[in-house]
């Protein structure tokens, strides 16, 4: 079997993981799944074009910044260690969740900043209304952060421009996938999906999301048992 390419690689882990981060049901769905029902296709996926622009505007800051930085050292053992706790505390709270809940939430505080930038930039069109909530919402960055650190110290993401590119490229078609094959179900009819629904959407979620922390415990342990030896 002949070999992957590190480029094919990169976009493929850059796809998946773009397409897989988008399904827990946060403020970027609900608003597609109102608007596409009332509004129709068009103004549905102009909204998450805007998310999708935004999503790659911080995934780009993230592994052209942070994520080289987590690799030094002790801060790239103790960042693998935190992401393990990451993903399994994620999965359990999607699994476990009585309704729908925003993927990530950080308290009053940040609320209070959201909402401070969203008066602030005051959107109007679609695509801006796609573009300032994702830009309003840390979670993404940080989820970039945690995720670029993990995907270059195991090398499935060169760290060069080619291998970097090429997971930008994979994120944005992922991205873009879900968000326009979302506007299209929701428009189709101009039904709304019900909670029921994204409930179990969520939870989904929640297992994809813990089965990729028992991958990485896993790996992590290995790692250890091959330094003791």
């Amino acid at each position: 079997m002949p070999e992957l390419s590190p480029i094919f690689v990169a976009w493929l882990t850059g796809f998946l993981s773009g397409l897989l981060l988008c399904i827990p049901v946060g403020p970027v769905n609900l608003t597609i799944m109102n608007e596409g029902a009332r509004r129709g296709f068009k103004w549905a996926a102009l909204i998450g074009a805007g998310a999708t622009v935004m999503e790659l505007i911080y995934c780009s800051i993230a592994f052209t910044g942070f994520a080289v930085f987590f690799q030094k050292g002790w801060i790239k053992a103790a960042m693998e260690v935190f992401s393990f706790a990451f993903l399994l505390f994620l999965g359990f709270k999607f699994l476990f969740a009585k309704n729908v809940t925003a993927p990530m939430h950080f308290g009053k505080v940040a609320d209070k900043i959201e909402e401070r930038i969203e008066e602030k930039l005051h959107p109007h069109s679609a695509f801006m209304i796609g573009f300032v909530q994702t830009l309003a919402n840390p979670g993404v960055l940080l989820g970039w952060v945690i995720i670029g650190a993990n995907f270059l110290a195991r090398g499935w993401v060169e760290p060069n421009w080619e291998g970097k590119l090429s997971f930008l490229s994979g994120v944005a078609q992922g991205v873009g996938l879900w968000f326009l094959s979302l506007s299209w179900a929701i428009s189709l009819g101009h039904k709304k999906i019900s909670e029921k629904t994204l409930l179990r959407m969520q939870h989904g979620s929640g297992i994809l999301l813990l089965i990729l922390a028992f991958a990485h415990g896993g790996h992590l342990a290995w790692q250890l048992a091959k330094h003791r030896m």
